[in-house]
C-alpha cells in the first residue's frame, strides 16, 4: 500500500494532478447551479418590478 502511494517517487505530481482534477471538476458542476440560482433570482426580481410598474 506504501508503495502505491508513494508512487514511485512521482506521489506529489500524480496526487496533486488528482487534487486539481477534482477542483475542476467541483467547480464545473457549482458554476451552472450558482448561475441558475442567480438567473432565478434576477427574474424574479424584474417580475416584482414588473407588478409594480403595472400598479
Amino acid at each position: 500500500m506504501n508503495d502505491f502511494l508513494h508512487m514511485g517517487g512521482y506521489a506529489a505530481y500524480v496526487w496533486s494532478s488528482y487534487g486539481i482534477t477534482l477542483v475542476v471538476l467541483l467547480a464545473n458542476l457549482a458554476a451552472p447551479i450558482m448561475a441558475r440560482r442567480k438567473l432565478l433570482t434576477q427574474l424574479a426580481q424584474r417580475e416584482k418590478r414588473a407588478q409594480r410598474m403595472k400598479r
